[in-house]
């Protein structure tokens, strides 16, 4: 695990790398919450080919990528984490994940892999800071890049938890492709929070591809 020791750009990064975060890790560790994962993840593979590395903007304790590793377990897993204990907790759970303790904003280049992943993390990031973060994404994708948030046509902020802006909605996918051209949709779809056996927290989901 890397760690490095950087002055975050805004309130959000604050926000998540404190306690917050940490009470975060403890509401989202139940292991229901990896076989909803498996099952979105298996849709959204079903549409892509090839892929042996991937990279997770916003790991958390890595729940998505013990998903993805699940179903692609050749595949080397690189992860992305502001909040150090969650790193902790998904080096435990995952050991062969390389890990860079760093927000996203202060992340510096790190390669191309053929899968760049976020998800339930857009919606938290400053919205100044999102072309910066599209952009991140893009340079570290090969050839995908998976979005999954909450969607609204319009950008509106909303409550969280007790605390003001630190949840957006908006056309998180709609505003990368606008920014880059060089990628194009594959794929997309819902994920409900009452579907009967794997419910997810009402995301949106995007596949995009680069343009060869």
């Amino acid at each position: 695990m890397t760690n490095t020791d950087s002055k975050f750009q805004t309130p959000q990064e604050e926000f998540w790398a404190g306690s917050f975060g940490v009470e975060y890790i403890e509401r989202n560790t139940e292991e229901k919450n990896l076989a909803s994962n498996i099952s979105l993840f298996s849709k959204i593979l079903s549409r892509t080919q090839g892929i042996n590395s991937i990279v997770e903007f916003g790991s958390n304790i890595g729940l998505n990528l013990q998903a993805l590793l699940t179903l692609l377990p050749n595949a080397s897993a690189n992860a992305i984490e502001i909040n150090s204990t969650a790193c902790q907790q998904l080096q435990q759970r995952l050991p062969s994940v390389q890990i860079i303790n760093e927000s996203i904003l202060n992340l510096d280049p790190i390669g191309k892999f053929d899968l760049a992943l976020i998800k339930g993390v857009l919606i938290h990031i400053n919205p100044d800071a999102l072309a910066a973060v599209y952009e991140k994404l893009a340079n570290a994708s090969a050839r995908y890049v998976v979005i999954a948030e909450y969607y609204n046509p319009s950008p509106v902020t909303i409550q969280y938890r007790g605390a003001d802006d630190r949840l957006f909605k908006r056309d998180f996918a709609g505003e990368f492709l606008d920014a880059h051209p060089d990628f194009s949709l594959l794929d997309y779809g819902f994920a409900w929070r009452r579907d009967p056996n794997f419910p997810q927290d009402d995301i949106t989901w995007f596949l995009l591809e680069r343009v060869k």
